[in-house]
């Protein structure tokens, strides 16, 4: 019961890793409000977690005001906000021939914008709560896939944003933010992505190890166990800081360049 009696919001909750967030919270000991644009998911996930534990709001994020009301549905209901995760985000493949200004002005408003004016909108709950910030980015923030561009450049901006914050609020205010990167993970959304790409149904059963070494890829409720320690006390004054998850390091990894990657007879 790390988080009992806190109050969470969790943005993009209603499948993968957010659902995962929000599920666990909840066994911590906190109450949480599910978010995200699927109101029948939404629903069953409120219905599991019961509804003394979980609220639900249906918006998309780009919404004006959006972040305000999320902050709003959480006072109203329990009188306090101890915590934001800010998970939800679009996933789209663009490169630079397909990236138009339309195109990564909605990805920036959802991944980038959205969790910056939520932030905002809390700030004052989570200064009387002295609370905390977790925004889950992605291991792309540091360079990302080829066909990944806009995404990635959203994911670097609320990686340099979280160091920003990280320091000035805590600093200022006694707010911490802190952010977990992860790596590649076996969602629903992921699944069904690479499945549009061509892979086959079972695709995620039989991976490279250079791209899984545990001949698997992580699991939501992995992530969802990383976020603990950040949102519970545990942490205790640490703040501004990147953590990825992935199974191979992001930063320096060099990889082989022998018969195990090169064709060769």
């Amino acid at each position: 019961m790390r988080l009992k009696d806190k109050i969470i919001i969790v943005t993009g909750s209603t499948m993968g890793i957010g659902k995962a967030i929000a599920k666990k919270v909840v066994a911590e000991g906190a109450k949480v409000i599910i978010h995200g644009l699927e109101e029948e998911l939404g629903s069953q996930i409120v219905s599991e977690l019961g509804a003394e534990n979980a609220k639900l709001h249906i918006e998309d994020l780009s919404n004006e005001g959006a972040g305000q009301r999320l902050v709003d549905l959480a006072i109203s209901t329990w009188g306090r906000l101890d915590s934001i995760v800010n998970n939800a985000a679009i996933v789209a493949a663009s490169d630079i021939h397909t990236t138009d200004k339309a195109f990564l002005t909605k990805l920036m408003e959802v991944n980038t914008y959205a969790p910056l004016f939520l932030i905002k909108s809390a700030l004052p709950h989570l200064i009387e709560s002295r609370g905390v910030v977790l925004n889950i980015g992605s291991i792309n923030a540091w360079s990302g896939e080829h066909n990944l561009l806009a995404y990635s450049i959203s994911k670097g901006a609320i990686m340099t944003m979280t160091r920003n914050l990280g320091d000035s609020l805590f600093r200022e205010n006694g707010v911490r933010v802190n952010q977990i990167n992860p790596g590649w993970v076996l969602t629903e959304k992921e699944i069904e992505r690479k499945k549009e790409h061509g892979l086959s149904d079972t695709w995620y059963k039989e991976l490279s190890k250079m791209y899984a070494p545990a001949g698997r890829i992580i699991w939501p409720e992995e992530i969802a166990a990383a976020t603990i320690y950040w949102l519970s006390d545990e942490s205790g004054p640490i703040s501004g800081q990147v953590v990825d998850l992935e199974q191979f390091p992001m930063i320096g990894r060099n990889i082989p360049k022998d018969s195990t990657t090169i064709p060769h007879k």
